[in-house]
């Protein structure tokens, strides 16, 4: 049994986890990518693989876990593509081909750079990879050790350990700088 009932097909199943998880899925996803349009493409993404395999899917309660890990995975991937989109702008900067020349910072950008928030947003960006996602996991979407652990599929002391350093990191400012 699910945790929204017993739906009778993919169909069904994916439109009730739709209209639960869509906006905090959208939320984490822009909190890792700071890009609103690549969030809800990775959120989306997660959501369609999951309706392809539904009926594969051994624990049907076990679909929400399903998705955050899918909304992580595509984060990580979309982060690694910018790398290398970010590294090739870099190769290119000056020249005739400088992406830069050519356009300007996007609406979302602009509107993130005049947020109060910026220093804490700065410096969860500065965090590893690993702490950024626990604690995303654990003070934005409320989640217990044993779902992060499930979710990032590492072990619940592995959880602990990555949230620990990541909140000294914070607390120090090593990461405000």
């Amino acid at each position: 049994m699910s945790e929204l009932g017993t739906p009778r097909s993919a169909d069904d199943a994916v439109t009730e986890l739709y209209a639960v998880h869509w906006g905090p899925l959208v939320r984490l996803a822009w909190l890792l990518l700071h890009d609103a349009g690549e969030a809800e493409e990775v959120v989306q993404d997660a959501f369609v693989a999951l309706h392809g395999h539904w009926s594969g899917l051994r624990d049907r309660a076990a679909a929400t876990a399903y998705l955050r890990r899918s909304v992580l995975n595509g984060a990580r991937s979309a982060l690694r593509h910018r790398g290398v989109e970010e590294r090739w702008a870099a190769s290119v900067r000056g020249g005739s081909e400088d992406p830069s020349a050519r356009t300007a910072p996007s609406a979302e950008d602009s509107a993130v750079a005049g947020l109060s928030r910026e220093a804490l947003l700065s410096a969860l960006a500065r965090l590893p990879v690993r702490q950024r996602e626990v604690l995303l996991l654990r003070y934005y979407l409320d989640l217990g050790e044993a779902q992060i652990a499930e979710a990032l599929d590492i072990s619940a002391g592995s959880v602990k350990t990555h949230a620990s350093r990541g909140l000294a990191a914070l607390r120090t400012g090593r990461e405000w700088a």
